[in-house]
């Protein structure tokens, strides 16, 4: 039912991908010329310099972290199939490590636009993905747990 701790869960995993969109994932700085560089989920906001224009496709990592919040939020709801279940649980593993992979690839691009000599640094909002990845597979833990109680009380009737 809606109320078990897989729901919980997966609740918490769409948390976590909604949160993405809000914070920043990545900050850099350069204390002798002011610069400052930040990358969203939308794209790259700059200060004191030129916004960055061969960023590319930055809000790939938004269309992400949304399609993994809808997915971990429409998987809730399939409680009545466990087997659906947990095929969209895996489903929603890749779109996580897709959209950990994308910040990562687009924070590693930010990191030549300012500066290549100084490092970036990592905020919240980058982490998010590991800790949804965790939450999605203990929803999926549970869900495989659920199952194998159905089917063992059944085979207990038979």
């Amino acid at each position: 039912m809606i109320q078990r701790i897989q729901s919980v869960f997966l609740l918490l995993v769409a948390l976590c991908m909604l949160s993405m969109l809000a914070l920043p994932l990545w900050y850099k700085v350069d204390g002798l010329t002011h610069q400052e560089l930040t990358l969203t989920a939308f794209g790259f906001s700059a200060a004191n310099m030129a916004k960055p224009a061969s960023a590319g496709a930055v809000w790939v990592i938004a269309v992400l972290a949304v399609a993994s919040a809808a997915l971990a939020a429409y998987e809730i709801f399939q409680f009545t199939n466990r087997f659906k279940q947990l095929k969209l649980g895996a489903a929603n593993i890749l779109l996580i490590i897709a959209t950990f992979g994308a910040a990562f690839y687009f924070s590693n691009q930010g990191e030549t636009f300012l500066n290549p000599k100084l490092e970036g640094k990592f905020e919240p909002a980058f982490y998010l993905p590991t800790l949804a990845l965790l939450l999605n597979l203990l929803a999926t833990r549970f869900i495989r747990r659920d199952e194998q109680f159905v089917r063992r009380n059944y085979d207990r009737l038979r």
